[in-house]
C-alpha cells in the first residue's frame, strides 16, 4: 500500500461513527403546560400569571415567562403547573440545574405530573446525568405509559450510555405509540449501526425518509451507511438529496467528498471539500483529507498547505505525520 493510501486511510479511520459523522434527533422538551381553569379565587389569579407565562415563552421571552411563573407562585406556593413551567422556561435558557429544583417542587406538590418527571429527564441528560435522566423518563412512562416522546428520550439516554439495544426496544415502543415518528426512526438507524446492523440502519433511514422526505439528516445517515458498504455512487444519491434540502449542511459535502476521492474524481472531491470549509472553516479533517486528495492529484504545495492547516486546527493524526519521517517533505516545504 503507497504511502498516500495509508494516508487517505488513516485519515478515515480517525472519523469517529458517531457525531457528527452520523445526524440524530436531540432530546425532547415537552411544551409548556396548559392551566386549568378550575382554580380558587386567589389560584385563579396565579393562573393569569401562568397564562401570561406561557405566551412570553411562545414569544421567546424566557426571562419575562419566568418572572411570571415566579409571581404565580408567590400567589399560590402549592402550584405545580407554575414550579413545572418555570422549569421549562429555565431549561430553554439552559439553566438545567435551576429548572430541576423547580421540577422537583411540582412533583413533591404533584407526584403524578408525569410531564415535570419528562423535563426533568431532559434537563438531567442535558448535564450528562444519563442515568438519572432514564429514571425520570421511565418514571413518566409509568405514569402515562403512551408518552412516546418519553420512550424515545430514554432511547437516546441509552444510546449516550452505549446500550444500544436498550436504545433500539425504547425507539421500536415509541414508533409503536406513533407510527410517523420518523425521529424515532431516525436515531434507532443510528443505535442499529452502531450494533453492526447496517441494513437494519438503512431501511429505518428509508422510513424516516417516506414518512418526512425533507429529513435531510436521514438521507445523510443513510449515504453515510452505503458509503461504509462501499455503494459510493449510491451514497453521493443520498448526500446530493440532503444538501439539496440543506445547502448549508458541511459534512454532507465532505462525506460526498469522501465518496468521490474514493472514485478517483479527485476535483469533484476537492470542490466538496472547499464547500464544506466555506461553510465551517474549523473542520480540521476536511482540511486533511483535501490535501490528501490534491496529493494525489499531483498537486503537492496545495496539499502541504492544507496539511498544515489541519495542524492549526489541532488535527492530531496530521500533527504526527507531519512531525514524523513521512511528513518530512511536507515540512521543508518553503
Amino acid at each position: 500500500m503507497t504511502r498516500r493510501t495509508t494516508a487517505l486511510a488513516a485519515a478515515l479511520s480517525l472519523l469517529p461513527l458517531g457525531q457528527p459523522l452520523l445526524l440524530g434527533s436531540t432530546y425532547a422538551l415537552a411544551t409548556a403546560a396548559v392551566v386549568l381553569s378550575t382554580q380558587a379565587a386567589h389560584a385563579q389569579s396565579a393562573g393569569d400569571y401562568v397564562n401570561a407565562g406561557i405566551e412570553k415563552g411562545k414569544r421567546g421571552d424566557f426571562k419575562g415567562a419566568i418572572a411570571d411563573f415566579t409571581r404565580a407562585i408567590e400567589i399560590d406556593p402549592q402550584y405545580a403547573r407554575a414550579y413545572g413551567n418555570r422549569g421549562f422556561a429555565k431549561s430553554n435558557l439552559k439553566d438545567y440545574q435551576g429548572a430541576i429544583t423547580d421540577y422537583k417542587k411540582a412533583i413533591e406538590i404533584d407526584p403524578q405530573y408525569a410531564r415535570a418527571y419528562f423535563n426533568r429527564g431532559f434537563a438531567k441528560s442535558n448535564l450528562k446525568d444519563y442515568q438519572g435522566a432514564i429514571a425520570d423518563f421511565t418514571r413518566a412512562i409509568e405514569i402515562n405509559p403512551q408518552l412516546a416522546d418519553a420512550y424515545f428520550n430514554r432511547g437516546l439516554a441509552k444510546d449516550d450510555l452505549k446500550d444500544y439495544q436498550g436504545a433500539i426496544a425504547d425507539y421500536t415502543k415509541a414508533i409503536e405509540i406513533n407510527p410517523q415518528y420518523a425521529a424515532a426512526y431516525n436515531n434507532r438507524g443510528l443505535a442499529k449501526v452502531k450494533s453492526g446492523d447496517t441494513q437494519g440502519a438503512i431501511a429505518d433511514w428509508g422510513k424516516a425518509i417516506e414518512i418526512n422526505p425533507q429529513y435531510a439528516a436521514a438521507y445523510y445517515n443513510r449515504g453515510r451507511a452505503k458509503y461504509d458498504l462501499k455503494s459510493y455512487q449510491a451514497a453521493i444519491a443520498d448526500y446530493n438529496k440532503a444538501i439539496e434540502i440543506n445547502p448549508q449542511l458541511a459534512i454532507a459535502y465532505y462525506n460526498r467528498g469522501l465518496a468521490k476521492s474514493d472514485l478517483q474524481d479527485y476535483q469533484a472531491a476537492i470542490a466538496d471539500y472547499t464547500k464544506a470549509i466555506e461553510i465551517n472553516p474549523q473542520l480540521s479533517r476536511v482540511y486533511r483529507n483535501r490535501g490528501i486528495t490534491k496529493e494525489n492529484n499531483g498537486d503537492l504545495k496545495g496539499a502541504c498547505s492544507d496539511y498544515k492547516k489541519a495542524v492549526s486546527l489541532g488535527n492530531q493524526g496530521t500533527t504526527q505525520w507531519l512531525n514524523a519521517k513521512g511528513g518530512t517533505w511536507c515540512r521543508n516545504m518553503r
